[in-house]
């Protein structure tokens, strides 16, 4: 089955016919609706905002549009990172295309026009589109600048939320960055749309404490690998961060590569691809906590493979070697010379060590939050898992409620959290993949989007049940009919009998 829209020739002509296209289908659908939650200011004038984002990347952009469609204008959305280049894709992602395949829909919000797919046509045409493998990594950056675009959506760059705390029911932001208007705002909800680290940090081993800071990097760091020219690297890991760093050193000239991994063997099957349905994206979050453990805990212990490609862009190069079974037990410097010890008692002489260790989940690093941090609700408080399933790293996941939002730890000391939502990584082990992973980012959006409307409307009911006692607009003018005198049919029949007497 293909697709019958086809865009006049040409870059910018099509692109112009992809947007008409994508104003018609909105109005079409009646979308946007006009805003519904009633304004609210403080006690001193100042305006409340309904819903502020955090994150212009993917998923910051699809919240964005489901909270629009729904009838939600009164947002926010910042992000701390210039303008077209939230979230990864141009900073510490380094992989030269993306794993997932083409044809996924990713935040197009069940609209056709708004996929890659269409936009990437609207350019190349159908036939580019055959030919083409994966999508490249900056590529789908464009894209995300386009959809920014096309939907109007108002992300505020280089802002930076640096608390927050409650104010009279509401939340009180506080902003910093070369790009913030004010130095804080007021919302009655905080949604976190943060990406992979949206609730943690780069995972850095204890046994990189001590090292000079300029002989180590983790792998989301901004790394200059051009000084890696002629330079004995190890990179630590074998996922695909471990293995897309490792490429780039060796393209930029590294003398030699070597990959100490502590797996046996390496990860061959992504578990999570042969499960992936709608009705798993939908049932995930409904499954007691056993299953919801066993399914998250079975895909860590398992591990993501690096894609085929990346591995291949690293196996290529006979100075890149993978030693698997090789842990790192102790570090040390000598001058400028990084000493690896590892857990097989080997030594290791290097010049530059690339941690490929991805990122840990961490509530409390969220710094924004201060010490109310320590009051959201973990897995590890709520399960404890069977003998053979533990799972430290699965234990510090946020354990949220069914709208994204978070738990307190202990009832009545930080009520105030369950107005943030967890629109990130972090929400994995609760709700399933859907608020950081293409495959199910419409889905989750839609999701937030139906659980944000239903609270601020429950929270302002009275307000509208009082909307609907005012509302006197009449649909009927009075002209439309004429008013009849019903005739008593009874009296009729009893001077109809008596008239038949008589004659």
């Amino acid at each position: 089955m293909t697709c019958q829209f086809r865009p006049a020739p040409g870059a910018a002509q099509g692109l112009d016919a992809l947007a008409a296209r994508i104003r018609f289908d909105l109005e079409c659908l009646n979308l946007p609706p006009a805003n519904w939650v009633p304004e609210r200011r403080s006690a001193s004038g100042e305006k409340i905002h309904d819903v502020v984002i955090i994150g212009g990347g993917m998923c910051g952009l699809v919240a964005a549009f489901a909270l629009r469609t729904g009838g939600i204008h009164n947002m926010r959305i910042f992000d701390r990172s210039p303008k077209g280049r939230e979230g990864p894709w141009l900073t510490y992602a380094r992989m030269e295309t993306l794993r997932s395949p083409k044809t996924l829909p990713g935040p197009a919000y069940g609209m056709g026009p708004l996929t890659f797919r269409a936009w990437y046509e609207a350019q190349h045409g159908p036939e580019a589109w055959e030919a083409l493998d994966k999508i490249p990594r900056p590529m789908w950056m464009d894209y995300l600048v386009w959809y920014r675009k096309v939907l109007g959506l108002p992300v505020e760059n280089e802002v930076e939320v640096r608390s927050v705390t409650p104010e009279g029911g509401c939340l009180r932001l506080e902003l910093g960055g070369a790009g913030a208007k004010e130095s804080s705002v007021l919302t009655r909800k905080f949604v976190m749309a943060t990406g992979r680290d949206g609730t943690g940090h780069p995972n850095i081993p204890d046994f990189a404490a001590g090292l000079p800071k300029h002989l180590w990097a983790h792998s989301s760091e901004d790394i200059d690998f051009s000084t890696l020219k002629g330079k004995r690297v190890v990179v630590v890991g074998v996922g695909a961060s471990a293995v897309d760093n490792s490429a780039e050193a060796l393209e930029a000239g590294a003398k030699e590569v070597r990959h100490l991994i502590r797996r046996r063997q390496m990860p061959t099957i992504n578990k999570m691809m042969g499960i992936g349905s709608f009705g798993f994206t939908a049932g995930y979050a409904e499954l007691p906590d056993e299953w919801r453990w066993r399914f998250m805990q079975y895909s860590f212990a398992t591990q993501t493979p690096s894609p085929r490609g990346s591995t291949l862009r690293v196996s290529r190069h006979e100075n890149a070697f993978f030693h698997f079974g090789e842990g790192i037990a102790r570090l040390r410097h000598e001058g400028d010379e990084v000493v690896v010890e590892t857990t097989t008692g080997k030594t290791l002489h290097s010049d530059f060590l690339i941690l490929g260790t991805g990122f840990t989940v961490d509530p409390l690093a969220r710094a924004e939050l201060g010490s109310a941090a320590g009051e959201i609700l973990l897995w590890g408080d709520r399960y404890t898992p069977p003998e053979g399933e533990e799972s430290p790293e699965l234990a510090n996941f946020p354990y949220l409620n069914a709208d994204f939002s978070f738990r307190e730890r202990r009832p009545g000391r930080a009520p105030w959290l369950a107005d943030i939502y967890c629109f990130n990584y972090g929400a994995s082990a609760s709700l399933g993949k859907v608020s950081g992973d293409i495959p199910g980012i419409s889905e989750g959006a839609r999701w937030l989007a139906y659980a944000l409307a239903a609270k601020l409307y429950r929270e302002d009911v009275e307000r509208h049940w009082q909307g609907m006692l005012d509302y006197d607009k009449p649909e009927l003018l009075g002209d439309e009919w004429t008013e009849t005198e019903l005739e008593d049919s009874a009296g009729a029949a009893v001077a109809e009998r008596a008239y038949q007497i008589g004659s």
